[in-house]
């Protein structure tokens, strides 16, 4: 008998720290570096509307004269981020992120940020499913 493949909300990261859109590029920078994270979905009071990412960060930082206390969260995010339900399973999911090289998904419920699940996410399920369904 093959067990069920799970949800993944069973992987996310709850509850993620968001920011909202216009908010300063170098306040993302410092809740990034403080938090160590690596991606920010942007919101817009509760509307998801983009996503940042430190190389989206590290990118518009990289262009001469840019300054991050005048630039934008929204001048930096993807707009338009992949978005999927809690209750999408695991293999959709990583499917999708590595077809579209996609290093983070936005989990939404109702249009409300819920979760997050990153590469380093999949990782970690990774690891705990060969654990728990291939070892011993």
């Amino acid at each position: 008998m093959t067990k069920p493949i799970p949800t993944i909300d069973k992987y996310m990261t709850t509850s993620p720290l968001t920011i909202e859109q216009d908010s300063s590029l170098a306040h993302a920078q410092k809740v990034m570096s403080d938090s160590k994270i690596r991606h920010l979905p942007v919101v817009d009071g509760e509307k998801l509307v983009g996503i940042l990412s430190d190389r989206d960060v590290a990118l518009i930082s990289s262009i001469a004269g840019a300054d991050p206390h005048a630039l934008k969260v929204v001048d930096a995010m993807t707009p338009k981020p992949y978005t999927t339900t809690p209750k999408t399973t695991i293999d959709e999911v990583v499917a999708t992120m590595a077809e579209h090289k996609i290093g983070s998904v936005v989990v939404v419920d109702n249009t409300h940020v819920v979760g997050i699940f990153t590469a380093v996410d999949a990782l970690a399920a990774f690891a705990h499913l060969l654990q728990t369904r291939l070892g011993k």
